[in-house]
Parts: C-alpha cells; sequence; structure tokens
C-alpha cells in the first residue's frame, strides 16, 4: 500500500481513538461507574483530668500505651481525703445516736428522776405555804419583823415557781420527744450521710480512670505534680470504631446513601480496607480547607462519615485516604 493512501487511514484511526477516550470529544455523556471520594481518618480524642485537686502519687502508663476502659492511670495522694472521711464517718455515727434517742423516748430512769424531782420540788412548796400561812396574822401585831415576813412571801413564791418548772419537766420527760425534734433529727443524719457520700466519691475521684478504650497520646504531668480540678493530665485517642471524614460533592450526592459498603486505601499501604457509610450531613457547605484547591474553593460538598469494619495499627488518625463507591448509583442524566 502506497503512503499516499496509509496516510488517510492513519488518520482516521487517530481521530477514532480519540473519541472513544474523550467521549466523543466531550459530546457524549459520562458512563457511570465506580466513585472515588477523598477524606482523612477522622480524629478523636479526649482530654482527661481529675475531678478534685491534689498532689499526683503515681503514673503507671506512658505515652503510646493501649489502654482499656477502666485501666487506671494516675493516683493522687489520698492522706488528706482519708482524714476527712473518718470526719465525716464520725458525724453520721453521731446523728445516728441522736435520732435513736429521740426514737426510743425518754428511758425509765429519766422518768423516775423527773417525778423525784416533783416531789422534792412540791414538798418545798407545801413547806413554803405553811411558813407563809402561819405568820401571815403574825406580821399586823408585830409578832414578826417586817423582814422575816418578806423572806417568807419570797420563799414561797420561789418555791411555787420551782414546783411550777417541776411539774413541766416531767410532763415532756414522760411525754418524749416532739415530732419535729425527731423530723430534725432525721433530716441531720440524711445531711451527715450526704456529706459521706460526698466525700467517699472525692475519695473515688482521686484514681483516674479510662473512659474508653484508646491509646495515650500526651501525659501532661508527672508523679509529684500538683493538679487543679479538671486539669488535663492524659490525652487519649479513641481509635475504635475508627471513622473516616469523607466529602462528596453535590453532583454526586445523589449517588450514595447510608449503609452503602465502600472501601478504604491509603497511600503506601497495600490492604483495602472495607466500611460503611454510616452518615451523610443534611447540610452543605464550602470545600474544607485541608482539601481546598483554587479551582474547587468555590464548590459546595457534603461530609459523610464511614466506619471501617476492619481496621489495624497502619491507619492513623488525621491519614489521608480514598474512598471508593463501587456499587455508587447512576449519575442524574
Amino acid at each position: 500500500m502506497s503512503p499516499k493512501r496509509l496516510i488517510p487511514i492513519l488518520i482516521v484511526a487517530a481521530l477514532i481513538v480519540a473519541a472513544i477516550l474523550t467521549r466523543g470529544f466531550g459530546l457524549l455523556p459520562k458512563a457511570d461507574g465506580p466513585l472515588s471520594l477523598y477524606g482523612n481518618v477522622d480524629i478523636r480524642e479526649v482530654d482527661l483530668g481529675f475531678r478534685v485537686g491534689g498532689r499526683i502519687a503515681e503514673i503507671p502508663v506512658e505515652e503510646g500505651a493501649r489502654v482499656k476502659k477502666g485501666d487506671l492511670l494516675a493516683q493522687l495522694d489520698k492522706s488528706s481525703i482519708d482524714s476527712s472521711v473518718a470526719q465525716a464517718e464520725a458525724q453520721v455515727g453521731q446523728a445516728q445516736a441522736e435520732l435513736l434517742k429521740l426514737e426510743h423516748g425518754s428511758r425509765a430512769q429519766d422518768v423516775a428522776q423527773a417525778q423525784a424531782r416533783l416531789a422534792a420540788a412540791q414538798a418545798a412548796a407545801n413547806d413554803a405555804a405553811r411558813d407563809y400561812d402561819r405568820r401571815k396574822d403574825l406580821v399586823g401585831p408585830g409578832a414578826i419583823s417586817r423582814g422575816i415576813w418578806d423572806t417568807t412571801v419570797a420563799a414561797r413564791d420561789r418555791a411555787q415557781a420551782q414546783l411550777a418548772e417541776a411539774k413541766a419537766a416531767y410532763s415532756l420527760v414522760k411525754t418524749g420527744p416532739r415530732a419535729e425534734d425527731i423530723e430534725a433529727a432525721r433530716a441531720a443524719l440524711k445531711a451527715a450521710q450526704a456529706a459521706r457520700g460526698r466525700i467517699g466519691t472525692d475519695l473515688g475521684d482521686t484514681r483516674l480512670l479510662a473512659s474508653l478504650d484508646g491509646t495515650v497520646v500526651t501525659r501532661a504531668r508527672e508523679p509529684g505534680a500538683i493538679v487543679a480540678p479538671g486539669e488535663t493530665v492524659f490525652t487519649l485517642a479513641i481509635d475504635r470504631p475508627l471513622r473516616v471524614r469523607a466529602y462528596v460533592a453535590e453532583s454526586d450526592l445523589s449517588r450514595i446513601a447510608p449503609g452503602m459498603k465502600v472501601t478504604v486505601s491509603a497511600d503506601g499501604n497495600p490492604k483495602q480496607y472495607q466500611g460503611t457509610i454510616g452518615y451523610i450531613s443534611p447540610r452543605a457547605e464550602f470545600t474544607p480547607k485541608s482539601v481546598e484547591t483554587r479551582d474547587l474553593r468555590t464548590d459546595l460538598v457534603y461530609r459523610l462519615r464511614i466506619n471501617v469494619d476492619d481496621p489495624d495499627g497502619a491507619l492513623r488518625q488525621g491519614q489521608p485516604v480514598t474512598v471508593g463507591v463501587p456499587d455508587a448509583r447512576p449519575a442524574a442524566k
């Protein structure tokens, strides 16, 4: 075949290949297929500290340690709180004894004692009344002095007052404590028990425990340090469940849905992880700065959360990843 005839054939073949590669030079719609999204492994951390202040006695874990929920991370010196616990226990015991005393009422010995005092006061009042009756007719004729008479009147009045006091005391002892006094004692006991419970809570809070499974990424204090309530002592990275934060363009939003299976891959890691779309934000936002380019600066995207089903230590928080959606829906025409 002559070169002149071969040149048109090559030109036509090149045009056919270019049309195939460019989907008809951009005039034909793109074929639907797997959807690729981009994001990062979500960073989830919690700052841990003591609810009470004090001096750190021990810290048995180091940075990078894997811990389980409930593991001991640090311990405060609890000597001062131990004394407060003992004081609270004593106050509870005192309040309980006072309440029991009121609930049981007066003892038989107390009633007998009050009765004896009443009898003595009654006898003294009778003696004073007899002296008064005997001398009242003698003061007029001058048989006794005015001073003796005044003393006799005062003795009678004093004896009558003491008799009234003894009667009231006997009545109180015999009747027993008032209901209001018993209720007040019960309230005092509850207050003492509440104070003991608060001190007990403070004692428990001298132990800093891991709130969740995770990895210690920051150990901010050392044994011997004095810490204030709420001051950060540890930062714990929560890596289970492992989540990926990715973004989908507004034009591809209709192609995905919660529950779809996805694949997650990271640069330099040959393993392909399996995951599930767990959440799609109902609100659009501008392209985040971490993935922003000049062309994408004004594009709207939707944030989504992906739960990785089979994570391992090779996936690190904050690491960039690529998310594939093999069963993405066809794009809207």
